[in-house]
């Protein structure tokens, strides 16, 4: 997008991308958004509408051009070629018209009593079913030229409607999420479905009723509906339980349902996404996800093409050769799929360098940030690449050499591993894999005895390569809990340490084979193995002692340490609203603190804000009573106070009141 005029006809030139896009169909968009294509029956002629000015636009494959482009006088909801080729056309439009298309142009403008969403075309009673924001659904005859009797449906609104091209059954799906079936012999009601009841699963969460906004037979007996929440449902229509609810997982409604009959799929698409499934198991085949919104999905029939109508001006063609053939007028993308898969190329980016904000801090490039030279992208930023490899240059211009350097070391090591090697232990907790080694010996030795297979090694695996490596993994056997919990890896740890001295020894002499140091007969080994077990309780004492002693020691150098600070005066600012009686208090509550909790209890007990009496289970019942502050004791003393008054005015007012019937009286 950044690039210049110049620079673009000199990529055409050797850039393979660039020379791969391939425009089918010349001139194949719309003013500013396309709403509805479709195919005709003969699959000549490629038909879309759109805005803005509103336009219907045919486009001829075997011309590969455009036809012709009709402007219309309202937007368009949506459209049906009633012929096998662009000579018949219906449009239902957005101010209520019906509008008819021949051959050279405009035929016939009719209305329909309320406002449409959707119509189908009747093929043996040339009827036209139109849905829309109505209970009702009007019916319009093409050869009388007037309107029938409409069909009277429970629903509050329709949005979708089609017609079984085997037997004719006519199908709408409802603002309700339900679908109505209805016979055109008899103009009966058939068959309803509850497809949102149906749609809601464990794994799905919606927001709303879900409504029907998609719907599409295939064959006599198989029926598609996609809802307003992204959910498309596959029924057979003798159950009223769908086969399979597969969701989209955008909460979008669902724009078109489509059926590939030679791989089994369902083509359903959203706004936002294009996917394809398997009809049968639900799983995904794939998925196309363009760069706008989508409108419309178009299959054109017994091939692997897609044709999509978008919130912008280019409308997508997608080719797939897993899904079919290409069509004859454009047989040659076969060829052509076929030659790109036998050569990969490069792509545009090999002439840029992707680098973030730390690569041009380190390269000393930040103060370009801004410039022409680089553009920003994402996190980062694209460059030349002749312009990095300069600044890395500059930046390190030793940087071959330590390459160098680094391959001449890979390269000996490599070779060092071939000769008979020491067994080496890593930097980082020597007694821990020193322990690994022992004991994957000693399961060796068992697994062969047993003839089992042998399990993984720590030390060889990747996951825990970090805890030998990086110092902050090293157990620290100084600590409380590593020392109460193994109260016998003193004695343990010594003989490992004796052992990690003579292979430290060995490695220093440069010795090739390693001799294992003797170790003691196995019934010396036994009979430490049980006084080491009878020892344990008398080890974790002395362990718990030498912790003390430890602990008051600390204390001790911590009591010596505030001795000697000297304390400096500080300055505290009291809040607003409160008053400043002394030190007095905080010393008081310090002292509190000090105290044990029997000590406080006895306290608060003698004060009568703690009452501590025994239950009769045995268990000792406590009642105590808040503290109040200063703010809310004077909000009592002046409630108090405001009552008082209160019933000083009641005598007084009945006082008078007893005085005056007395007067009254006396008179």
């Amino acid at each position: 997008q950044w690039l210049s005029d110049r620079k673009k006809r000199a990529l055409q030139k050797k850039d393979v991308d660039i020379r791969r896009r391939i425009e089918l169909i010349q001139d194949f968009e719309m003013p500013t958004v396309s709403t509805k294509i479709k195919v005709s029956r003969d699959g000549q002629y490629i038909m879309a509408v759109g805005t803005y000015k509103p336009r219907v636009r045919c486009f001829d494959t075997y011309q590969l051009s455009q036809k012709f482009e009709r402007c219309l006088d309202s937007e368009v909801v949506t459209f049906e070629i009633l012929s096998d080729d662009y000579s018949k056309i219906v449009f239902l439009q957005c101010g209520r018209f019906v509008e008819f298309h021949s051959q050279h142009g405009h035929y016939y403008r009719t209305r329909i009593p309320k406002f449409g969403r959707d119509f189908s075309y009747h093929y043996p009673s040339c009827d036209l079913y139109f849905v829309g924001a109505s209970s009702e659904v009007y019916r319009l005859n093409l050869e009388q030229g007037r309107f029938l009797n409409s069909l009277q449906t429970e629903a509050s609104e329709s949005n979708v409607c089609d017609i079984n091209p085997v037997h004719f059954l006519f199908a709408m799906g409802t603002a309700e999420g339900k679908v109505e079936c209805w016979d055109p012999r008899t103009r009966n009601r058939v068959g309803l479905l509850d497809c949102a009841l149906s749609s809601v699963t464990a794994d799905t969460e919606i927001e709303g009723l879900p409504s029907i906004s998609a719907l599409k037979f295939d064959g006599a007996l198989n029926m598609a509906v996609g809802t307003s929440t992204g959910q498309v449902l596959l029924y057979d229509l003798r159950s009223s339980h769908p086969l399979i609810v597969k969701d989209h997982h955008y909460g979008l409604p669902i724009k078109s349902v489509q059926f590939h009959h030679q791989l089994d799929l369902i083509i359903s698409a959203d706004s936002r996404i294009i996917k394809m499934w398997n009809k049968d198991t639900g799983k995904i085949f794939t998925s196309v996800e363009p760069e706008y919104d989508i409108n419309d999905v178009c299959l054109y029939p017994n091939s692997g093409m897609l044709m999509t109508a978008n919130e912008a001006p280019k409308m997508n063609i997608y080719y797939i050769p897993v899904l079919g053939p290409a069509p004859k007028w454009c047989s040659f993308l076969d060829n052509l799929t076929e030659e790109l898969e036998e050569n990969p190329e490069s792509t545009v980016y090999d002439d840029y360098k992707f680098v973030t904000r730390k690569d041009l801090e380190n390269l000393g490039l930040a103060h370009l940030i801004g410039s022409s030279l680089l553009r920003a992208y994402m996190h980062g930023f694209f460059m030349d690449i002749r312009l990095y490899h300069k600044a890395k240059m500059m930046a390190n211009p030793f940087a071959y050499e330590e390459y160098r350097r680094e391959k001449i070391r890979q390269k000996i090591e490599e070779t060092r591993a071939q000769r008979v090697q020491l067994k080496k232990l890593p930097k980082v907790n020597k007694e821990l894999a020193l322990k690994l080694i022992e004991e994957e010996g000693e399961e060796q030795q068992i697994s062969k005895k047993r003839k089992q297979k042998n399990l993984p090694s720590l030390l060889k695996d990747d996951r825990f390569k970090v805890m030998f490596e990086n110092p902050d993994f090293q157990v620290d056997e100084q600590s409380e809990e590593f020392r109460l919990l193994n109260p016998l890896v003193s004695k343990i740890s010594q003989k490992r340490k004796r052992k990690l001295k003579m292979l430290e020894e060995l490695e220093a002499q440069g010795q090739e084979e390693e001799e294992e140091p003797e170790g003691k007969a196995s019934d010396a080994e036994s009979s430490e193995s049980s006084d080491d077990e009878k020892g344990w309780v008398e080890e974790v004492r002395k362990q718990r002692k030498l912790l003390r002693q430890e602990e008051k020691l600390k204390r001790q150098e911590r009591l010596k340490e505030d001795q000697q600070t000297l304390l400096k005066p500080q300055f505290f600012e009291i809040k607003e609203g409160e008053e400043f009686r002394s030190f007095k208090d905080s010393a008081k509550k310090q002292k509190l603190m000090k105290k044990t909790l029997e000590d406080r209890l006895k306290l608060e007990e003698k004060l009568g804000t703690l009452n501590v009496s025994d239950t009769t289970v045995g268990s000792k019942q406590a009642t105590f009573k808040l503290k109040k502050s200063e703010q809310q004791r004077k909000q009592q003393e002046a409630e108090k106070q405001h009552r008082q008054e209160r019933k000083t005015l009641r005598r007084s007012a009945s006082h008078l009141k007893s005085r005056r019937g007395r007067g009254r009286l006396f008179h």
